[in-house]
């Protein structure tokens, strides 16, 4: 009878210690919480951060954008008003008649009207310079493609070329001078430094590492905040925005050097120029890697937080089961004299602790009646 018992309370003790202790009780809260608490904060997180990633990508793209846009609209502006100014004075007489005397005067006032010209200039069908405008000696032009372009017909030609007069980078516009018959008479054209144009585009900073730049029809640098290869009309056409721009794309990711990525957006002007804006990707995605730093330190947070609790909540399980285990070890050994604890709980525990004070009673009692019978 009293194995019988003993085998009974310790079946129903390690059936309960089984139910809450197979994988360990600690382990097995810890990984209830952790998942109930942290199933909707990776899904909040989630779509935070893609919420957070569209309005910092939508801003970046709208943000260098609306510096490209202005870059393009003045450097279209800025060769806009030279084209007509040089357009409109082609088709006065005095230009026509290629007289020194009376077209000096006229480039005379074009550079003075529009200061940022060192020189005006006229040219014949031969490629000769006839009328200048700062009085220097004549030269022989007929070498430069832009001659040979508007003598081909085209009715409006820029280059950029290390001018003969100031041996620095110089953007020169030049257009036909053409009779009300059509006819070709000359060349008209002005140099001009392309210093302020060069100071608008370089001086557009973007953050600490964006930074614009302009380069020609043939990938060569117009404007560059490097000085040494804006003199050097530095060939940019393997750059891989540059590249990218002269293939027609209007944005490009790639990699530096030193591994790190850029973004740029490119716009072609109305005469063919590519204009390139671009900026380190880690600066313009900063306020991105500053959320997910916040959102994983709040995830690390809550982790800890949770096993904590669930170091709490699993020690006021498994610590009554491992007494409980004990008296029911003692009760089966025959030491009827335990004490139970935990009686008090309205939860499984206290509910286990009575079924085994019942038990350890019904056992007490039916050794008793067993020990009067044995004394008869």
């Amino acid at each position: 009878m009293r194995n019988l018992y003993a085998r009974y309370l310790y079946g129903e003790v390690m059936r309960h210690k089984k139910k809450w202790i197979k994988f360990g009780v600690f382990h097995k809260i810890s990984l209830i919480m952790i998942t109930v608490t942290l199933a909707p904060t990776l899904l909040i997180w989630s779509i935070q951060y893609q919420g957070i990633t569209n309005r910092i990508t939508n801003h970046v793209d709208q943000y260098l954008g609306e510096v490209l846009a202005r870059l393009t609209t003045y450097v279209d502006g800025w060769v806009e008003m030279n084209s007509r100014m040089l357009h409109y004075t082609a088709r006065l007489p005095a230009m026509q008649s290629m007289i020194p005397e009376e077209q000096n005067p006229l480039l005379h006032e074009i550079v003075n009207a529009y200061p940022w010209n060192y020189l005006a200039f006229t040219i014949d069908l031969e490629g000769q310079n006839v009328g200048r405008s700062d009085g220097n000696p004549t030269l022989y032009y007929g070498d430069r493609a832009y001659v040979r372009q508007v003598l081909g017909g085209q009715s409006l030609v820029k280059q950029v070329v290390i001018g003969r007069t100031s041996l620095k980078p110089a953007l020169i516009v030049a257009v036909p001078m053409q009779g009300d018959d059509r006819e070709l008479m000359g060349i008209l054209a002005i140099a001009m430094t392309i210093g302020d144009l060069s100071e608008h585009i370089v001086n557009v900073r973007i953050g600490e590492t964006g930074f614009a730049f302009l380069v020609d029809e043939e990938g060569k640098v117009i404007a560059h905040p490097s000085e040494e290869m804006a003199n050097a009309r530095h060939d940019l056409q393997e750059h891989p925005a540059v590249r990218a721009g002269l293939a027609g794309r209007t944005s490009v990711t790639y990699q530096e050097e030193d591994g790190g990525e850029v973004i740029a957006y490119m716009a072609r002007t109305a005469k063919g120029w590519i204009l390139v804006v671009q900026q380190e990707r880690s600066e313009a995605f900063s306020e991105l890697t500053q959320a997910n730093r916040q959102a994983l330190l709040l995830l690390l947070v809550t982790i800890g937080m949770v096993l904590l609790i669930a170091l709490g909540v699993s020690r006021s399980i498994a610590a009554p089961i491992r007494r409980l285990t004990e008296i029911s070890n003692e009760l089966s050994r025959g030491k009827m004299d335990s004490t139970i604890t935990d009686r008090e709980r309205n939860d499984e525990i206290g509910e286990l602790a009575r079924s085994i004070g019942r038990l350890g009673n019904s056992t007490r009692l039916a050794m008793d009646r067993l020990q009067k019978i044995r004394d008869r």
